[in-house]
């Protein structure tokens, strides 16, 4: 896990501020944390050739709105494979069904084109969001401490896409 999140394209994409070993145990540690509070869903993208591929976390969980943020890392040679939408797919409905939420909130720094890119391929997401959430907008905003751009995952157009794709 560190040498795929130390890798610069990865630790520049996200702002990581990771110098050694010891910082990834801490973040480990604190997913732990935050899973056991209930406030964050976090799980690796495996690739059973490949190994350990990236992360994916649904974080900022709140049960009583309905909505959370998602946050996705993949290692810098698994970029364009597909390991996202697949890892969406799976986090998603994990989300929708099992914590019944309505809202999944996607953002982005505004300077990570890459990001939005591989947000806006998803069929089923919203684009652009930020009047219509500005609270949210400001969390992501806080969180990264720089400007952002904000896309939400809808339940009923999620679940649509599910039957869409399986008919």
């Amino acid at each position: 896990m560190f040498e795929l999140s130390n890798e610069t394209h990865v630790r520049e994409a996200l702002g990581l501020q990771i110098s050694d070993v010891q910082d990834t145990i801490d973040f480990i540690q604190f997913i732990i944390k935050e899973e056991k509070s209930g406030r964050q869903y976090s799980r690796v993208i495996y690739d059973e050739t490949e190994g350990l591929v990236g992360v994916i976390t649904l974080k900022d969980i709140d049960l009583t709105r309905k909505r959370c943020h998602i946050g996705t890392w993949i290692g810098y040679e698994y970029w364009g494979k597909g390991y996202n939408e697949c890892a969406k797919k799976e986090i998603l409905t994990y989300a929708f069904k099992e914590l019944k939420l309505e809202y999944v909130f996607a953002g982005a720094k505004q300077e990570n084109i890459r990001s939005q890119k591989a947000q806006e391929k998803l069929p089923y997401i919203t684009l652009h969001v930020e009047s219509d959430f500005p609270e949210e907008l400001e969390k992501i905003e806080a969180q990264t401490k720089s400007p952002c751009v904000l896309h939400v995952i809808k339940r009923e157009s999620f679940e649509k896409w599910l039957v869409d794709t399986v008919d």
